[in-house]
């Protein structure tokens, strides 16, 4: 009894200290926040400033209450005793929804002008997105993992995606429609909590390398156009092609959280396998030969050397060379995902000289959706896919 005693009293200790230290990183990020408003101030308007730090503030504030909420999950499982210290895992994902915050504080107002300010907004979302690879990979090196770094990693995600997509639309850069991207979490959850006040079961979902793959394949997008490189119809096209099978995602995972899909069922299970085989099997390899054959037909009618304005330049002559190596190595399976990604660098290139028709768009929505679900059967080399779905540090 005694023993028990003591350890309530230190367990109580380590939950005041970690209020103390989240009172602190609060304190530090509303510091930040104005002294990046002081900043802009001086690179930009200072209406502009004005109104980014009240917004970046109300963000940074959200987070900060969210997290003091979950400070008892500070621990690696439910049953195991509170951590002394956020851990440089936790205080990483922070600064990563701190950086977020900031990105929000663009929100409703023109995209900033000028050769450096207009980068700020990408650049500081970019930040957060690198962020997001190496928090968890310092929690598990440290040997630091938590419950609460997986609710404040998904907490970040989610609170990215809203503001990057809102942001994206606000700047012209996307769909109205894309804002759903950054809105289903929210509508996911909110279900859930719904279903939980009516007394009406809730499932769990089975374990997915996918969702984390795609939530990283939205983060890359959303900071592409963020950056003042790449405009409709290109981006809005590609947001199409970004959303489409997240949107599905979620789909799918709402009809198994709300038991409408039994998926501890053998028959549902065996449904699943056979449409992870079709897809390994004839869709992704399908994707592949679509992509080969559109591109060519993009190359015939561009002719060679591949241009963007008609000029020709060592660069074009490069980027010729470029869309046929990835056209082969996509074809053969070889690195399907990281040829996908150039390639779409390379059509970015040309399309922001090229008028796109309709099998253009065609061709990028291919290319996407290929990235995203990967080479499948009959590839030569995968190991893209084995370090994209992998835990570092694990």
């Amino acid at each position: 009894m005694m023993s028990q005693a003591v350890s309530a009293v230190s367990q109580q200790q380590i939950s005041t200290s970690l209020k103390r230290e989240l009172y602190w990183l609060a304190c530090l990020g509303a510091g930040a926040l104005v002294i990046g408003g002081i900043l802009l101030s001086l690179v930009w308007r200072w209406q502009g400033a004005l109104q980014w730090l009240p917004q970046a503030g109300l963000i940074w504030s959200f987070v900060c209450y969210q997290t003091s909420r979950r400070l008892d999950l500070n621990r690696p499982d439910l049953e195991a005793a509170l951590y002394r210290g956020l851990g440089w895992g936790n205080r990483l994902t922070m600064l990563r929804a701190w950086m977020i915050a900031a990105t929000g504080g663009f929100l409703f107002q023109p995209w900033p002008d000028g050769p450096v300010t207009a980068w700020l907004p990408g650049i500081i979302y970019f930040a957060a997105a690198v962020l997001d690879r190496v928090d968890g990979y310092v929690a598990r090196r440290s040997g630091r993992s938590s419950l609460l770094g997986g609710e404040l990693d998904t907490l970040s995600d989610a609170l990215g995606l809203a503001v990057a997509s809102l942001l994206a639309y606000g700047y012209g850069q996307v769909h109205w429609s894309y804002l759903s991207v950054g809105l289903a979490y929210y509508a996911f959850h909110g279900g859930i909590l719904w279903r939980k006040a009516q007394d009406l079961p809730v499932y769990p979902l089975p374990p997915s390398m996918q969702r984390r793959a795609w939530a990283g394949f939205q983060m890359g997008f959303l900071v592409v156009a963020l950056w003042p490189l790449f405009y409709p119809p290109l981006t809005s096209t590609a947001g199409f092609a970004f959303m489409l099978p997240v949107l599905i995602g979620f789909v799918i995972d709402w009809l198994i959280a709300s038991g409408h899909i039994d998926r501890e069922a053998e028959s549902v299970g065996r449904r699943f396998r056979r449409l992870t085989d079709f897809s390994q099997t004839v869709l992704q390899p399908a994707l592949r030969i679509v992509i080969v054959v559109l591109l060519s037909v993009l190359i015939v009618q561009s002719g060679l050397p591949v241009t963007a304005d008609n000029n020709i330049t060592w660069f074009s002559v490069m980027a010729t060379g470029g869309f046929v190596l990835t056209a082969v190595s996509i074809l053969l399976g070889i690195a399907g995902r990281c040829f996908g990604l150039l390639l779409i660098a390379l059509s970015g290139w040309y399309y922001s000289g090229n008028p796109m028709q309709a099998v253009d768009d065609v061709l990028f929505c291919c290319v996407v959706w290929s990235m995203l679900l990967g080479s499948g059967r009959f590839s030569l080399w995968q190991e893209d896919e084995h370090w994209i779905n992998r835990y570092d540090g694990a």
